[in-house]
């Protein structure tokens, strides 16, 4: 399964990514009073500045935080999102910044975040197909990229796989201090169509219960 389609998208960080799966459409953004870091895109339909520009796939791992801030709060109340677009709906913590471009969307607050955009497989891709494509447009795309895992994957929402790799942020706007991102890759296809979602936050937090949640809510129509 290869993703032949490549486009270059300008992003509002004034950087620019070769991504897979784009779409033309596009809508406006909305936001919060919880401004989010920028944070290096996946190599899908991006809605967030990119921090793969200029090389940055060849950078070295900056070292992860040895008290990672930002656990998502077990507590934290859930509320659904739709993107009639993409065709898709998934539920994710209240009072997140939300940022949209076409059919695809981008959640933040402080260092966690999860993106949500339609790919282009109409088949379910395995774990042979997932290290012969994604991974290889991976290493090339993100910041310091290191493979941590590729399995099978089946949630209500679709089949595939989950790929789980690190990469270093995008540098902050304001600091420009970079975090150690671990983010977990789902690409899932349910009735030949596919979305791709990306759950991220600093490696070492504690995020299994908020990213479980988010990902068996996912729902494709």
């Amino acid at each position: 399964m290869k993703r032949a389609v490549l486009c270059a998208v300008l992003l509002p960080a004034t950087v620019t990514l070769a991504l897979t799966g784009c779409s033309a459409a596009s809508t406006g953004t909305s936001t919060s009073s919880n401004a989010p870091r920028s944070t290096a895109s996946p190599s899908t339909t991006a809605v967030l500045p990119s921090g793969t520009a200029n090389g940055a796939a060849n950078q070295k791992p900056v070292p992860p935080e040895n008290n990672p801030p930002g656990d998502i709060p077990d507590n934290v109340a859930f509320v659904t999102y739709s993107n009639a677009a993409g065709g898709y709906s998934f539920t994710h913590p209240e009072g997140w910044l939300q940022q949209v471009k076409g059919s695809g969307v981008l959640f933040t607050d402080k260092l966690n975040g999860v993106q949500v955009v339609p790919g282009a497989a109409t088949t379910p891709p395995t774990v042979a197909s997932a290290k012969a494509d994604s991974v290889p447009a991976l290493a090339r795309s993100q910041a310091a990229f290191e493979l941590r895992d590729v399995s099978a994957a089946s949630v209500p929402g679709g089949s595939g796989v989950v790929i789980v790799y690190r990469r270093n942020s995008a540098p902050d706007g304001v600091t420009g201090r970079q975090y150690r991102d671990e983010v977990q890759r789902y690409e899932l296809v349910s009735h030949g169509h596919e979305v791709i979602v990306e759950l991220f936050g600093p490696v070492g937090e504690d995020n299994v219960d908020a990213y479980k949640t988010m990902i068996t809510s996912l729902k494709q129509s």
